[in-house]
This record gives C-alpha cells, sequence and structure tokens, in this order.
C-alpha cells in the first residue's frame, strides 16, 4: 500500500514533527496488521454490533424461520458459520469474516425462504472467497490512519466506539469490485448445491431485488443496493444463474 502525504509551506512552520512521528509510528502498527489482529477486530466489530442491535430471541419466529432455513449451513472453508436476525427495519444482511452472518427482519418480511437463502449464499460467498476480510480490514485502516490506532505493550488496542462507527460507515459506503460480485454469486451458488439446498436461490433473489429496484423510489433503491451492488446488473445475473440452474437439472421452486 502507498500512502502520499502532502502539505502546504505554511502548515509545515507549525507542525510538530513529535507528533507526527508518533502518528507515524501507529500508522505503520495499522497497516501492518496481521491476519489474527484482524480477525480479533473482527469478533470485537460483530460483538459490539450484537449488543447495539435488538438480537431476536431464539424462540422467535424470525430466529425460528432462520435457524430452519439455514440448517447444514454449519461452514465454509473451514470458518464455523453463525447466524442471528436483528429486528430492525432496514432492508439488509451482511457477514463478517468470522462466519458471523446477520439477517434483518425487515429483508426477511419481504422474502420467501429461497429468496433469503439466495442472499445468504451470496454473502457466505464473500466471505469463503475472503472479500469480506479485505473489506473490513481496508474500513479499518482507513479509520485507524485517522484515529492513531496502535498497540499498547505488543497488544492491540480495543476500538473505541467512535472507530467502530466509523468502521460500519466505510464497510456501509464500500462496494465490491464486478468481479467479487461474480465471485460471490458463483462460490454462493456452488455452496447452497454442495450442501443440498436448490440453487434457484440465488436467481429468485436477484430477481425480488430487481422487482424492489423497480416499485421502490429513489431512497429505497439507495438502502437496496447496500445489499446487492448493481454491477454487474442484475438481468446478467439472474440469467447466468438460472442458465447454471436448468444446467444442473434443478427445477424452480414454486413461488
Amino acid at each position: 500500500m502507498f500512502i502520499a502525504l502532502s502539505m502546504s509551506v505554511d502548515a509545515y512552520s507549525q507542525f510538530d514533527f513529535k507528533k507526527a512521528l508518533g502518528g507515524a509510528s501507529k500508522a505503520v502498527q495499522a497497516i501492518t496488521l496481521t491476519d489474527g489482529q484482524v480477525r480479533n477486530y473482527v469478533k470485537e466489530y460483530i460483538d459490539t454490533m450484537d449488543l447495539q442491535n435488538k438480537v431476536c430471541a431464539d424462540t422467535s419466529a424470525y430466529a425460528i424461520r432462520l435457524k430452519k432455513l439455514t440448517q447444514g449451513l454449519d461452514e465454509v472453508d473451514g470458518i464455523p458459520l453463525n447466524f442471528k436476525v436483528y429486528e430492525v427495519t432496514d432492508v439488509n444482511a451482511f457477514a463478517c469474516a468470522d462466519g458471523s452472518v446477520r439477517v434483518f427482519s425487515a429483508l426477511m418480511d419481504i422474502m420467501t425462504d429461497d429468496e433469503l437463502l439466495g442472499v445468504i449464499g451470496h454473502e457466505i460467498g464473500h466471505v469463503a472467497l475472503r472479500h469480506s476480510r479485505n473489506s473490513f480490514k481496508t474500513a479499518l485502516l482507513t479509520s485507524a490512519l485517522k484515529d492513531g490506532l496502535a498497540s499498547n505493550g505488543g497488544a492491540m488496542a480495543k476500538l473505541t466506539e467512535s472507530q467502530i462507527g466509523k468502521v460500519t460507515e466505510s464497510l456501509i459506503n464500500s462496494r465490491y469490485s464486478r468481479k467479487q460480485e461474480t465471485e460471490a454469486d458463483d462460490y454462493g451458488y456452488a455452496f447452497l448445491k454442495q450442501k443440498g439446498k436448490n440453487p434457484w436461490a440465488m436467481s429468485l433473489s436477484f430477481r425480488k431485488l430487481k422487482s424492489l429496484q423497480e416499485d421502490a423510489g429513489a431512497n429505497n433503491i439507495n438502502i437496496i443496493n447496500q445489499l446487492f451492488s448493481t454491477h454487474p446488473n442484475l438481468d446478467s445475473r439472474i440469467k447466468r444463474m438460472e442458465r447454471q440452474a436448468k444446467s444442473d437439472g434443478f427445477e424452480m421452486p414454486k413461488q
């Protein structure tokens, strides 16, 4: 990673070298975060998110439905998976690099089981392919470089509430590349197929998102696009997943 720093002449006269050296040291420590340190921060992040959001109890209808839907989805590429429902009004879902998958109740309200399974398969694809890890690390470094995330006696400092907020904002505003989205689609399809699920779920989830985009106003479209990027566009994703499902001999579930 290359970082360019610039400064005006006037600012130079006010420059605090002691402070700058300390900040530079902290930046280097943040940039050289190991995978183990990133995993620790991911766990800290998801633990905080679980505390800050209303998590549905195991006895709730949402949790029971999700548990039934994800039965058999225990791990991916050696990463154990765990699922929870946030009882919130946002239409979204996300997965963290540690295998934590969080589904929002508002999304469950508007999707069938097959559609929801497609969303989950796609998100798990990002985890398995390490897209989620890399995205989190980028968000963490951006926040760290701003706030001076540093180690203390060899132990990494805990994230402050402000830093967690900035990491969240960065993750919300981030977008996976066209290639990453395609890779996650393909992985999600293969993963569901391997686990005995009907991979038509991938196409059905895209169909629902396209329908929501067509029916919703501009504000709602922005919210939906946080769940799935429009690159590549939904039409091409629908056709590709359907073509694969038909080729593999799967029948489309009745909706």
